[in-house]
């Protein structure tokens, strides 16, 4: 059987890409979708939505990895929603749809590692604005959560967060880390040690669920003004392997520092592998807690 992506590591450096060259043809529908009528994709009607829906799958047609690896999540059939505005009970319906598209992916003999994620707004490279995630299945444990997992023991387990606390409910938490290197970085983590989405029980959802809301929603407020994000779920790998320190959590990085102004990752911090954030943790966290403070 042919491998699922063309992968490649750089003998100078070790670092791993894969070359994607079919996805520069990927259509771009940028920011001028608004409606149904003007021919977005995702709302009902369209061609990958011909019918209403509350949440829904699918094949990504311009995949990163072959074989059914790359999946898209629509979030909501409602193109000008927020994730924050969907409320607990429908966000509940996306980490469903996360659990059981995980478990799914996961349960193939040829898929070591599911990564949730979301980019969401232009200036991440969203092609649609229609609310919605995606899911990479590996083949293998990537770089960035294997990382995580190799420690002796869980980072996560018995973190005291402090005054860089911004919400919690539900069993869950989110922060912001002590070494953020996006300016309003969030982690949100499970208080207990839960090893993946398909583990969580119907309270736990809930409460990942409200967080998201919460959180999401902070950061819309922080500037008045729609928050353009990345986020990805770190779980454990689905290789069979014990995996002891994998430890459920979402990492969160905001892209503006400011107002309408974006942070930018320049050549000395590519160049270095060192990160300068111009805002300081502590201060982010108050920032983020005031700006829940009049929903």
């Amino acid at each position: 059987m042919a491998a699922p992506y063309d992968r490649r590591v750089d003998p100078l450096t070790g670092e791993a890409a894969v070359i994607v060259a079919k996805r520069q043809a990927r259509p771009n529908l940028g920011e001028g979708v608004h409606t149904r009528s003007s021919g977005c994709p995702f709302c009902p009607g369209g061609i990958e939505a011909p019918d209403d829906y509350d949440v829904k799958a699918f094949p990504n047609r311009w995949p990163s990895i072959s074989d059914g690896r790359c999946e898209v999540v629509l979030y909501t059939s409602d193109h000008d929603a927020t994730f924050a505005s969907l409320g607990v009970a429908g966000a509940r319906k996306v980490v469903d749809l996360w659990a059981e598209r995980t478990a799914h992916l996961g349960a193939r003999d040829d898929v070591h590692y599911v990564l949730v994620f979301e980019n969401r707004g232009p200036e991440v490279g969203a092609t649609i604005p229609h609310p919605h995630g995606q899911i990479y299945a590996f083949p293998e444990v990537p770089p960035a959560p294997r990382r995580e997992l190799e420690g002796a023991s869980c980072a996560l387990c018995g973190v005291d967060p402090g005054d860089r606390l911004v919400s919690q409910a539900g069993g869950w938490r989110a922060w912001v880390p002590d070494a953020a290197t996006w300016p309003y970085s969030l982690l949100v983590a499970a208080v207990a040690h839960e090893p993946d989405l398909p583990a969580l029980g119907p309270d736990e959802r809930d409460g990942l669920a409200a967080t998201l809301v919460d959180v999401l929603g902070r950061l819309d407020a922080l500037f008045d003004a729609p928050m353009p994000y990345m986020l990805w779920f770190h779980q454990r790998p689905s290789d069979g392997g014990p995996w002891p320190t994998a430890h459920l959590h979402l990492h969160l990085a905001p892209l503006y520092r400011s107002p309408g102004t974006q942070r930018y990752v320049a050549a000395g911090e590519l160049g270095s592998g060192m990160f300068f954030n111009p805002v300081d943790p502590v201060d982010a966290a108050a920032a983020l807690r005031a700006a829940g403070a009049g929903r």
